[in-house]
């Protein structure tokens, strides 16, 4: 902390604010191209954020903040921190390790069938968990996504072998120090296993409060069987969480969601809902849903590579909805939030423009097509943008909290550096966020008020002690699963 003065304010270049997020201390983000995402606070080409405690106090030019410290954010980006709605977390150490791989083998006698995801990660790695490979899984998988700047990310966490798998789980993402929202999916079922009905001790146990970083949803499966996905629906409204679930058109799934969708299925669609993927659903589904209330997070580049489906974006703009942004698993695509709004924004504007063209020759003066009544519109960098903040706080239920840079919400915010070599000159703020920038550009993070990532280092995390145990992890997974690492395989 610098003993400069700032017309009454303490400044400070090298150090973070003391105390962030405790109630109380103060500090002001100064000089920045502010990107608040609700449309009532607006944008500053030049502004400021106050924090006082966990909470933003003011966003706006020259607020009156004597007396807090200074954050000199010029030459930078300030917007809310990236919010992941879908992310399986307990599979980092099988990185890049089905990087080729189909989602399962589809008969179709591709390469890429064999070795394929089902197959290999959940069939014969996840038996292999232990609570402390769960543990340094998670907690190492959510300090990566908080360095890229996502402050908020939902675990799908299908490793619920026993308790003490679940308690790992949840104590990964509180040592984390960052908005989780706990996935409470299956495990594999053995000795100890209690999904779903654990779900009533781990809700006593860890989320009494809901004044925490670190919430719960219920993973409902419609895979597992009707039996098995209606009680862990009905257990969960019991208990007030939301329910999430894969949602995938192909593989004899389809008849379930016909059957959510007119309604006797045994339980109700509703805005508690948020589902993976919807590929492959009628119009029948998509109209029933969106009546429901329900939400959709679109995992577009692990759909387009796995053999999911199309990513649903072009029937969701048809039944006037709107998406939040998924990473999915890190065993076959990155977990960051530019490369899922690339994929996102350009594989819409792929097939919009691919069918506008189509519609008539593109020869010059006279022929340029002329798209018919009904056209999607092309996604805009804000779209996506909201996709990736506003949205997925809402898909979560917390938009009370996080998703936009508004007084009164918890401060969540991440300062993205505009004058790197990748950026400048910075001539549009959003257009810089969502077509050049990357994980590089992340030098601040915020989350509640308290400092997590400050001028490119991540704070409060021993990243060489916790990076062996992740590879110890790693060895121990690969021999139970009886795979052999092949680093060029």
């Amino acid at each position: 902390m610098s003993g400069q003065q700032n017309g009454g304010e303490r400044g400070f270049d090298q150090a973070p604010p003391e105390d962030g997020g405790v109630r109380g201390r103060r500090y002001v983000i100064r000089g920045g191209a502010v990107m608040s995402m609700d449309p009532g606070v607006g944008d500053f080409e030049v502004g400021d954020v106050l924090v006082e405690g966990k909470r933003i106090v003011a966003v706006g030019r020259n607020v009156d903040a004597t007396g807090a410290s200074v954050i000199d954010a010029r030459g930078r980006i300030v917007m809310p921190g990236f919010v992941d709605t879908h992310h399986h977390l307990f599979e980092t150490a099988e990185r890049a390790f089905l990087a080729n791989a189909l989602l399962l083998d589809d008969r179709s006698g591709s390469p890429s069938a064999n070795p394929n995801y089902v197959d290999h990660i959940l069939g014969k790695f996840r038996p292999g968990y232990r609570p402390q490979d769960v543990y340094i899984n998670d907690l190492f998988a959510r300090l990566s996504q908080l360095d890229a700047g996502v402050t908020t990310v939902l675990d799908v966490s299908q490793i619920h072998h026993t308790p003490e798998h679940s308690d790992a789980a949840v104590r990964a993402f509180v040592d984390a120090g960052a908005r989780t929202a706990f996935g409470y999916f299956e495990g594999v079922d053995g000795a100890g296993y209690r999904y779903p009905e654990d779900a009533r001790r781990i809700r006593s146990r860890w989320f009494s409060s809901d004044d925490q970083l670190v919430s719960m949803v219920m993973g409902g499966e419609v895979y597992l069987g009707a039996e098995a996905y209606r009680a862990s629906w009905r257990l969960a409204r019991e208990l007030g969480i939301r329910i999430a679930a894969h949602s995938v058109g192909a593989f004899g799934m389809r008849p379930i969601f016909d059957a959510l969708a007119d309604g006797t299925a045994g339980v109700e669609v509703g805005p508690d809902n948020l589902f993976f993927h919807m590929t492959g659903m009628t119009d029948e589904i998509w109209k029933s849903f969106r009546e429901a209330g329900a939400q959709v997070s679109i995992a577009f580049p692990i759909e387009m590579v796995m053999r999911i489906g199309t990513p649903p974006i072009l029937e969701m703009q048809e039944f006037g909805m709107e998406p939040s942004l998924s990473s999915d698993v890190e065993t076959t695509m990155a977990a960051d939030p530019f490369t899922l709004m690339r994929s996102a924004m350009t594989m819409q504007r792929m097939l919009v423009n691919q069918a506008v063209l189509d519609q008539g020759s593109p020869v010059p003066p006279n022929n340029w097509p002329t798209p018919v009544e009904g056209t999607p519109e092309l996604l805009t960098v804000r779209d996506v943008l909201r996709f990736a903040t506003v949205n997925g706080a809402e898909h979560l239920g917390l938009a009370a909290k996080t998703g936009t840079l508004t007084p009164g919400k918890e401060a969540d915010i991440v300062l993205l550096d505009a004058t790197a070599l990748n950026v400048a000159p910075l001539n549009n703020v959003p257009g810089a966020v969502v077509t050049l920038m990357d994980r590089s550009n992340v030098e601040t993070v915020i989350v509640a008020g308290k400092v997590r990532k400050w001028r490119g280092r991540l704070l409060d995390a021993d990243l060489d002690r916790l990076r062996r145990e992740l590879e110890a992890s790693r060895d121990h997974l690969f021999e139970a699963a009886g795979v052999r690492r092949d680093l060029f395989g």
